[in-house]
């Protein structure tokens, strides 16, 4: 059985109020959110296709930028970020190795958020907790 949404959720407020001030004063116009599971149809919006949706690829946490707003388009419509809490769940059954990635995964759609790219991020893929969760 793994962690409810409620705990789920306070991890991944944590691991925002975790991070360096500096940091979270850019994240006024960033919704983070927290939901079960991407459906078929976000992950073949986000570039999956059918044979990796079947395999049962998925998503830990997805950025959604809000693109062509104007600067008070943005506080109502701000960038969104979403964790997934099963794929994390299905692939992290430790809870100390789950509260990592969550962590991880909160900090890399973050980074999405201040222009980094999947490849500039690929240098921490290889360390257990670069974050010092």
């Amino acid at each position: 059985m793994g962690m409810s949404m409620k705990k789920f959720a306070a991890v991944v407020r944590r691991a925002i109020e975790s991070l360096p001030e500096e940091i979270k004063r850019h994240l006024d116009n960033v919704v983070v959110d927290v939901e079960d599971d991407p459906s078929d149809e976000f992950l073949r919006e986000a570039g999956f296709t059918d044979e990796e949706i079947e395999a049962g690829d998925s998503l830990y946490g997805y950025f959604m930028p809000l693109e062509g707003a104007s600067a008070s388009d943005m506080l109502e419509n701000p960038n969104r970020i979403i964790i997934f809490r099963n794929p994390l769940e299905d692939d992290f059954p430790d809870p100390r190795e789950l509260e990592i990635e969550i962590r991880k995964t909160v900090v890399h759609e973050i980074a999405h958020h201040f222009g980094w790219s999947d490849r500039d991020l690929e240098r921490f893929d290889d360390n257990p907790d670069p974050f010092g969760g």
